[in-house]
């Protein structure tokens, strides 16, 4: 039986069809969801892409929490639905308080776009299983709005707990805290990032191929569950 990822599209989504294409790669088949249905279809997994949802108006995110279909996912988040989100789906992410912070305005106010090298900290969650702690990846980032922000006692909750997934090498491009690329929940279903691991799925069109293992990584989870 195939396994079945669905992608949200909110309106200003930007790159759902990416991920799509990242999850057929994988060997998935990809099902689109449209933000105002509840109905997740059957769906074994979710992505939240990255784009502009709602034009980035009120803050990154901020109404696309709203969406319908962000009600279903919250409630099958919390019951053990891997979900990831992808930079606005982080930031949607956040919102939604399946994740704790939040994503400011990048602190040189100014939109970046770049090849960006990542530190995997946490390979244990349903979507970096075929990775190695300690592993260096490089995968693109493009924000303006990319800087993770938490008070320090959430910080050091995540620290703690093994909860950042990934950090930024060589440079921060945001000002993000601690240079948190990426973080999870306590379950390690949800997990959120700046970073676009879909753009870096095939030699034709990425940088590197590194991308792939967050949708190898579900589907052996989903497999073995």
């Amino acid at each position: 039986m195939t396994t079945r990822i669905g992608v949200v599209t909110f309106p200003g989504s930007l790159d759902d069809v990416d991920a799509q294409r990242a999850i057929r790669l994988a060997g998935a088949e990809p099902v689109a969801l449209w933000h105002r249905d509840k109905d997740l279809h059957q769906v074994d997994a979710v992505v939240l892409p990255g784009g502009f949802s709602y034009g980035d108006y009120l803050r990154c995110g901020a109404i696309a929490r709203f969406s319908p279909v962000m009600d279903t996912i919250i409630d099958q988040a919390r019951a053990g639905l891997p979900v990831l989100g992808i930079c606005n789906g982080f930031q949607v992410l956040c919102e939604s308080h399946l994740l704790p912070g939040a994503l400011t305005r990048n602190d040189h106010l100014h939109f970046v776009c770049r090849d960006q090298r990542l530190r995997v900290e946490n390979a244990g969650t349903a979507w970096t299983s075929d990775y190695a702690e300690g592993q260096e990846i490089t995968v693109p980032l493009k924000n303006g709005e990319g800087g993770y922000v938490a008070d320090e006692r959430t910080l050091d909750e995540l620290e703690a707990t093994g909860r950042v997934v990934f950090r930024y090498l060589d440079v921060n491009p945001n000002g993000s805290r601690r240079d948190i690329a990426g973080i999870c929940n306590e379950a390690g279903n949800v997990v959120g990032l700046m970073p676009h691991p879909e753009h870096a799925v095939e030699a034709l069109t990425g940088p590197t191929t590194d991308g792939l293992g967050f949708f190898t990584s579900v589907l052996k989870k989903l497999v073995t569950a």
